[in-house]
């Protein structure tokens, strides 16, 4: 099992699923050349893509184009089914940083053959995450300053209240497809200024109210 820490609790939580909120950014989906989407587009990380604060997220060979994507993540506290957006942040445990690593190259490719993104988006080491902050100390989670530094030069710094579809609005759309439990997952879509890290980059990313996420690249 794979887990994630929340500030205030004992145990580690064990994480089931990381669902993913694709072009949920005017801005990032403008700077790809992608349409605004009418409804979400969702894919799926396995745990196996995720590492923590301070440790190594490492290139597969078979790309030469690995981008970085700083993201708003939730965590799920209870079984979420079916669930209406006015009742979904009671689902809500906390909130944390996700970087979506993301092979542009391999995904450009799989794009054109209308295959799936996961050897793109679920390799190994794709979903850095940092310790997770308890939901009522994050006052307004659709206004945090969300930034990426690159080698310690800024990349990605944009708000939250960017966001395309709020939280409450992507919890229901998902739970409709299928139930969100206790330890999943949701990485909310990154704002504008993605690009590439090569091996000996060193990313540094910050939400504001939660705190920030270290990553070497190899």
């Amino acid at each position: 099992m794979h887990h994630i820490t929340l500030q205030g609790e004992s145990q580690p939580i064990a994480v089931g699923k990381i669902v993913c909120l694709a072009r949920n950014y005017v801005a990032h989906a403008k700077e790809l050349g992608n349409e605004v989407p009418s409804d979400p587009v969702l894919f799926i990380k396995p745990t196996t893509s995720m590492i923590n604060d301070g440790e190594t997220m490492v290139i597969p060979g078979y790309s030469d184009d690995c981008h970085h994507e700083v993201e708003l993540a939730v965590l799920i506290g209870r079984t979420a089914h079916n669930v209406s957006a006015e009742e979904a942040m009671d689902y809500v445990a906390g909130y944390g940083i996700g970087i979506d690593m993301t092979l542009r190259d391999t995904q450009a490719v799989l794009k054109e053959k209308g295959y799936p993104w996961e050897l793109a988006k679920g390799f190994d080491t794709s979903c850095p995450l940092s310790e997770f902050v308890p939901a009522d100390r994050v006052g307004d989670p659709h206004d945090l300053a969300i930034r990426l530094q690159v080698n310690g030069e800024v990349r990605q710094d944009a708000n939250t209240g960017l966001m395309i579809r709020r939280i409450p609005e992507t919890i229901a759309a998902i739970t409709r497809a299928f139930t969100l439990e206790p330890g999943d997952l949701i990485l909310t879509g990154t704002p504008a200024g993605v690009g590439r890290v090569v091996a000996g980059d060193k990313m540094l990313a910050e939400i504001e109210g939660i705190g920030t996420l270290q990553v070497d690249v190899r």
